[in-house]
């Protein structure tokens, strides 16, 4: 995973870097770096690359987890700049074992679900500089198919 990660075009150009990924995938931390492809005018991390390394991480790691033929992505996301950034930063992308169940449960119950994760962005000392929030869609592939609108032959979305 975290080989994936650091090829992957698009996490490649935030500036990120995967450092660790836990043995059973509750656990990413990311790297981002102040130099100069992620510096902006002022000498502070540039806060797309702040945005940007949090992408799809939490994602990632549900896919690999969740044990199910199941649609994820990011459906909304927010940040919140504390602090500029002029050293490296970490952000640790955590699941739980009980958060899993719970969202296979729910899964379940009501075919899709959302969940909200807050990762902040640490210096070594741990003074937070960004906090990023991340609304994550999660729902049953089969169930997410057939309540999707299909288009008709003419290209237009069936009523």
């Amino acid at each position: 995973m975290r080989t994936g990660f650091n090829l992957h075009p698009a996490f490649r150009s935030t500036g990120g870097r995967v450092d660790y990924v836990s043995h059973d995938l509750l656990h990413v931390r990311v790297r981002l770096p102040l130099t100069r492809r992620t510096r902006n005018i002022v000498g502070s991390i540039f806060g797309g690359s702040l945005f940007a390394v949090t992408d799809g991480v939490h994602v990632g790691m549900l896919m690999a987890r969740l044990d199910r033929d199941a649609i994820i992505w990011d459906k909304a996301a927010e940040i919140r700049y504390r602090k500029p950034a002029f050293r490296t930063l970490y952000a640790d992308f955590v699941l739980t074992e009980a958060e899993l169940q719970g969202i296979r449960e729910e899964l379940d119950r009501k075919h899709e679900v959302e969940r909200v994760y807050q990762v902040d962005l640490k210096d070594a000392d741990g003074t937070v500089h960004t906090e990023v929030r991340r609304t994550i869609y999660l729902a049953d592939k089969a169930y997410y198919k057939q309540r999707k609108p299909r288009p008709d032959a003419a290209g237009e979305a069936s009523s």
